[in-house]
């Protein structure tokens, strides 16, 4: 990767390794359904000026299953699972099971990128990873554990789509368009579970900042990422995402990790790794005629 896709790597690594404890303070008086459609909704405010500056928002005429696949798979689905799921769990341990992503995207990429015997073996793994972190040390509801790794399956699924059909599309139009179209699905939603008493600043400040950093800022940044160095790659900043999450969770939270959360923790990083790394193909030598 060059020195761009570098840094993008980085702003997204960091980016998307502070939203699970921003998630834990904005749900402590607020709703998940309004923690999510207010992220959605505030994220579209701010992109919508810069796309209209930048004049690409036609770039999105034609597109709008496309789009409102991805508001799907990107946005609603796992913005849900994930905020419903840190009533269950730690922002440790949320962190720590959305790196599985880089090691699902190699499993549905099989045809496009046959897995080897090695790549094989990280599968088994992460998977084994995902077992001791379920099994040893979880300090919560099995159930908000699956919702998180069911929103690691759907963040693959919108990284390949990305990649495959909307690569062409400026990553600022991609953006609006799928936050804007999450806000309109979610925001009428949650005027149903509005909060009946008064709500912290600390939680207004979280929400404003999963909106404007961990949405808007990080979408731009990782759509730009995928159109340079694809899906793969891209998906490899939940290496770094989880790191982030638990440093954050055990310093101001005061999350335990035991030792059952690093060697899963580790097992899956390690999988990760061994699933999605590239093979160097042996050019044979030349046959004397």
């Amino acid at each position: 990767m060059n020195r761009r896709a570098w840094l993008l790597f980085a702003l997204v690594s960091v980016l998307w390794g502070i939203p699970y404890l921003l998630i834990k303070v904005a749900i402590e008086d607020l709703s998940p359904l309004l923690v999510v459609a207010g992220r959605a909704a505030v994220a579209a405010a701010v992109l919508i000026p810069v796309a209209a500056m930048r004049g690409t928002l036609g770039a999105l005429r034609g597109r709008l299953p496309l789009v409102t696949l991805l508001a799907m798979v990107h946005v609603v689905v796992p913005f849900l699972l994930i905020t419903y799921g840190e009533q269950h769990i730690t922002s440790s341990l949320t962190g720590i099971l959305i790196a599985v992503e880089p090691a699902v995207i190699a499993l549905l990429m099989m045809r496009a990128e046959p897995l080897t015997p090695g790549r094989w073996v990280g599968l088994a793994l992460g998977f084994a990873g995902v077992v001791v972190l379920l099994g040893v040390d979880l300090s919560g509801d099995v159930l908000g554990a699956v919702m998180v790794l069911l929103a690691a399956v759907s963040y693959a699924v919108a990284t390949i789509v990305v990649q495959r059909r909307a690569a062409d599309v400026p990553p600022e139009a991609l953006s609006v368009g799928t936050t804007g179209i999450s806000a309109l699905v979610l925001v009428p939603l949650s005027l149903t579970v509005l909060p009946a008493g008064p709500v912290g600043l600390d939680s207004w400040a979280a929400l404003a900042a999963l909106g404007v950093l961990c949405t808007a800022v990080a979408f731009l940044a990782f759509y730009r990422l995928i159109g340079l160095v694809g899906s793969t790659r891209a998906g490899l900043v939940t290496y770094v995402n989880p790191v982030v999450a638990v440093l954050l969770g055990v310093t101001l939270l005061d999350e335990p990790v035991g030792v059952g959360t690093v060697a899963g923790f580790t097992l899956v990083v390690a999988g990760c790794w061994l699933s999605t790394r590239s093979v160097k193909t042996r050019i044979p030598d030349p046959v004397a005629a």
